[in-house]
């Protein structure tokens, strides 16, 4: 039997190496005169162990890494192709305990297949989801996905389910549904791994909102830095399109779907639903006054559904398994998985799956490993740049919706960015407002102005410039985008200066460094 070989495709295993490595395995292969079957799938997320080769055997698949191209020579004089030892031997795959404590829904077969086979997805459970859906009605469908409690898992949290009853109910000659992929946030790559790993699922997951509220077409809004992402989507596009589930008569509906995907031109203020909708249009990508909301008039002015990937990706297994299936997971009314993306100074940096509910230092230490420096950890930043900042001491915190929140925090999309004891809490500080300033659309004040504003006053508390005013001005700055911003971005940039300030009041000059006293 030839063995299969398995080297990821993703950029981010690429970025360490995975395509010079798959060429020379294929190479060292050819040169021994050896038949093998190289399969491109996506990272496992253990990015840690990128490039993570693994081999097919009777008893499983087994995983080295991570392999650099002066070990595959070794590895074949070793008989890796049967599983046999060697120092970069990791095990039985599904066995490394990193994975094997995770809670894979929306990842399940990420890693596992070949991104674009069409057949590997379905050997594997796809499009069983859509084929449920296929055979309820739109409310029906709503139901089950209001019984799974899925919210969006691009930062806001909202109810999935009611945009789609919103959209549902809204009266209109045409409807679409949109994929917000453009995935800005510092920290984060969950979207990528799923366009890249496991395309079929997110359009899977679109064709299930479109025959739930009668769309007929449908984008994939990408950001630009995702060009590996823009192929494999297109190459499974066609592919779906040409085994009837995507097109005219999707699955035997009689109903028409098409996808498309749009690259944007690499604007932050386009991850916010309403600027992304302009830029779809081909305007400037500005955020819109709200109401109406896209559900009623989004693209084009015809209502609209729109998710990120994560949340589109979940409606498959929803609807697969049921939404008291998916509901079981989950605390409180965070119900579900949420991939965790875990970045920064950390020992084991990627992306780990499980029910809400896991603590942050559960994350921090047993998943990440603690920092790469071996130094402490003095600071986590969850939920992207306009996340708040949590101190050590603080760690015990859950990691859902309410818990996050009930901390002045938010769950954005599911970042965690670790920071050891030599990071300058005023600079973060300064680079959120700085960061703001550089993304604002400029459509309202409080953020245009807002931000510019807060890097000054910022710079002047850390200067020791009249300090005790400057502070005042700077709550009341942030009391202002915070309540009078048109959009998330100037809205939630005060979250990690007012974390950095109350935590961390001795990086300003203000006093005993809070952090310390605990």
């Amino acid at each position: 039997m030839t063995p299969a070989v398995y080297v990821p495709r993703d950029s981010g295993a690429l970025s360490l190496g995975a395509e010079d490595v798959a060429r020379a395995i294929t190479q060292e292969a050819a040169r021994r005169k050896l038949d093998l079957r190289m399969v491109r799938n996506g990272s496992r997320g253990l990015y840690w162990l990128e490039p993570m080769v693994e081999v097919a055997t009777a008893a499983g698949r087994v995983a080295y890494g991570p392999v650099h191209v002066g070990a595959v020579t070794a590895l074949f004089d070793a008989g890796f192709l049967d599983g046999r030892p060697h120092e970069l031997r990791l095990g039985l795959t599904e066995e490394i305990g990193w994975l094997k404590k995770q809670e894979r829904l929306t990842f399940a077969r990420v890693g596992v297949i070949d991104p674009v086979s069409i057949d590997d997805y379905l050997a594997h459970g796809g499009y069983q989801g859509l084929a449920r859906a296929a055979a309820l009605s739109g409310e029906q469908i709503v139901n089950e996905v209001m019984e799974s409690g899925l919210r969006g898992r691009g930062g806001a949290g909202f109810p999935c389910a009611i945009k789609l009853r919103t959209a549902l109910q809204s009266a209109a000659d045409c409807k679409y549904v949109v994929c917000n992929a453009d995935e800005g946030d510092s920290g984060t790559f969950a979207d990528r791994m799923i366009m890249e790993g496991d395309p079929f699922v997110l359009l899977e997951g679109m064709a299930i909102a479109a025959l739930c509220v009668g769309a007929t077409q449908g984008y994939i809004y990408l950001r630009s830095e995702y060009p590996h992402s823009a192929l494999t989507l297109n190459e499974a596009i066609a592919a779906a399109h040409a085994r009837g589930y995507l097109g005219d008569n999707v699955m035997g509906t009689g109903k028409r779907l098409e996808l498309e995907v749009r690259v944007g031109a690499g604007s932050y203020i386009c991850g916010e639903e309403t600027a992304m909708l302009e830029s779809l249009e081909g305007k400037r990508g500005m955020v819109r006054y709200k109401p109406p909301v896209p559900a009623v008039a989004g693209l084009f002015g015809k209502p609209t559904v729109v998710n990120n990937v994560l949340t589109l990706a979940s409606l498959p297994i929803i609807l697969a398994r049921g939404g008291a299936f998916y509901k079981n997971f989950g605390v409180g009314r965070s119900r579900g998985t949420q991939p965790i993306q875990l970045a920064g100074n950390v020992k084991r940096p990627g992306l780990f799956e499980m029910a809400f509910g896991i603590t942050l230092r559960e994350i921090v230490y047993e998943l990440g490993g603690g920092t790469a420096s071996g130094r402490p950890v003095r600071a986590v930043q969850v939920g992207g740049p306009l996340g708040a900042y949590f101190p050590a001491h603080k760690l015990d915190v859950a990691f859902d919706y309410e818990e996050l929140a009930a901390h002045d925090g938010l769950l954005g999309h599911g970042g965690v960015v670790v920071f050891d004891d030599t990071v300058n809490m005023a600079e973060m500080a300064r680079y959120a407002m700085e960061f703001c300033a550089r993304e604002s659309c400029g459509k309202c004040t409080p953020c245009r102005i807002g931000s510019t504003r807060g890097v000054e006053v910022i710079e002047r508390i850390a200067a020791g410039h009249n300090r005790s005013a400057n502070l005042t001005l700077l709550r009341d700055l942030c009391d202002t985008m915070t309540n009078a911003s048109l959009c998330a971005l100037g809205g939630l940039t005060p979250l990690p200066v007012l974390s950095a300030l109350k935590h961390f009041p001795g990086d300003f000059g203000l006093e005993d460094d809070a952090s310390k006293l605990h």
